[in-house]
């Protein structure tokens, strides 16, 4: 299980919760090993069939993680699928043998889904057939209901007093056969979810905060995966040292090869070539007027990376300097959505008093409701609702447009009243 956070480490499952200074250090139970020993891994139809029959003859929500191999292998697919459920017990998943796990959907049919970091598993379920009618998401409630750290880890320390190993978290899930220490491992991490869940979601009832919860995990079913990104290769490391649309050229052309040549390869774009020797390579050849016809770096692990693919390398240097003019790109692209909010003093003084004041004022109540800010709103909406508005909309109207963007109900009925303060106190010359 990966977790990521845009403002917390919820993947560092690897250090304990810290706790207040004056509180004494927590006495926690170490897991080793499941409850029912570490079942067998199902790689076969017939396998498959058994474990959906199991899972439909159990009761209460069902427990789900997978298990990935970014780092060495092309794409997010999942190569291990976990489930509990009681009565059903846990049962460990080949996606590799079996390529459709549709049939555990149509066993667990309306029931309700408990994953950890719900966003980082989606996507790759979805890919194997799995789409849930209803969720839980145990790291997002725990962001709701205020706590620092929200990895697994953490909170199976907070709410079970349980030490849970993460030491297999970055493994190289395609390995076959998987060894029994990695099973073992990831048995466990469906072991105490519906546990978890179940002290989670007492947790927000208690601080009125089901309700909200709900309202996010219902907007979790149909999350598929992020926006694919325009002119993904603009995010290569160090790209920022090359010079000139040419040099910008060289770098797309280099990123694109390595990510053909990494599929081709089923492995992860880094292994067949780091972003700092596509940086590298750009730079030396951005002035360049022929085809280079040796490549080389002063560093020996990018040498490395660029001896073992010199040929393609070269080719896509030599179609990024064989470009027209007009066929390379620009330096930057068009903006989509407001300018970044450090410039908004000189473009528009307005906006950026609204937002220091709607800032300051999100930032209060979401220490008063302990809730991370950016899930009261996320920065990118409050940027454009606030970008060059020249009104100053009522507290509906702010509501409305909010709604509009993607916010949910409950953070309009929070936020809205705040922004709308920020616009009042500070009116537009021209309203």
């Amino acid at each position: 299980m990966t977790e990521t956070s845009p403002t917390t480490d919820p993947g560092d499952d690897t250090a304990p919760e810290q706790p207040e200074p004056s509180e004494p250090l927590p006495q926690l139970t170490l897991l080793t090993a499941p409850r029912d020993g570490v079942p067998e891994v199902t790689a076969t139809e017939r396998g498959l069939m058994r474990a959906a029959e199991a899972i439909a003859s159990g009761t209460g929500p069902v427990s789900i993680d997978a298990e990935r191999a970014s780092g060495y292998r092309y794409g997010q697919r999942a190569y291990l699928v976990q489930l509990r459920r009681r009565g059903s017990g846990s049962w460990l998943i080949d996606p590799m043998g079996c390529p459709d796990l549709s049939p555990l959907g149509e066993a667990i049919g309306e029931e309700e889904w408990i994953l950890h970091a719900a966003t980082q598993d989606l996507p790759c379920l979805s890919e194997i057939g799995l789409h849930p009618r209803s969720l839980f998401d145990t790291e997002l409630g725990g962001r709701l209901a205020g706590r620092p750290r929200v990895g697994l880890g953490a909170m199976v320390e907070h709410y079970l007093g349980l030490s849970l190993a993460k030491e297999h978290s970055a493994a190289d899930w395609s390995t076959r056969p998987l060894p029994e220490p990695w099973l073992r491992y990831a048995a466990l991490d469906v072991e105490v979810l519906g546990e978890l869940r179940d002290a989670v979601a007492d947790d927000l009832a208690a601080q009125g905060k089901g309700a909200w919860a709900a309202e996010e995990f219902a907007s979790l079913l149909d999350f598929t995966g992020p926006e694919p990104r325009v002119d993904p290769w603009r995010r290569t490391s160090g790209m920022h040292k090359v010079r000139g649309r040419r040099g910008l050229a060289i770098v797309r052309e280099l990123w694109f090869a390595r990510d053909r040549l990494a599929q081709q390869r089923d492995t992860s774009p880094g292994r067949i070539l780091p972003d700092g020797a596509i940086s590298e390579l750009a730079i030396a050849h951005q002035r360049a007027t022929r085809p280079p016809t040796t490549l080389t770096s002063q560093d020996p692990r990018m040498a490395r990376s660029i001896r073992r693919n010199h040929d393609s390398l070269v080719d896509a240097i030599a179609i990024a300097l064989a470009l027209p003019e007009a066929e390379l790109p620009p330096l930057t692209l068009p903006p989509t959505g407001p300018p970044p909010v450090k410039s908004w003093a000189d473009r528009d003084p307005v906006a950026a008093a609204r937002m220091t004041r709607a800032r300051e004022l999100l930032l209060a109540v979401s220490d008063e409701l302990a809730v991370p800010v950016e899930n009261l709103l996320t920065p990118d909406l409050l940027r454009r609702l606030l970008w060059n508005r020249g009104d100053s909309p009522s507290t509906d109207e702010v509501r409305a447009a909010l709604l509009a963007l993607g916010a949910r109900q409950w953070q309009t009925t929070i936020t809205a009243p705040l922004i709308a303060l920020a616009c009042r106190e500070n009116p537009s010359p021209n309203a």
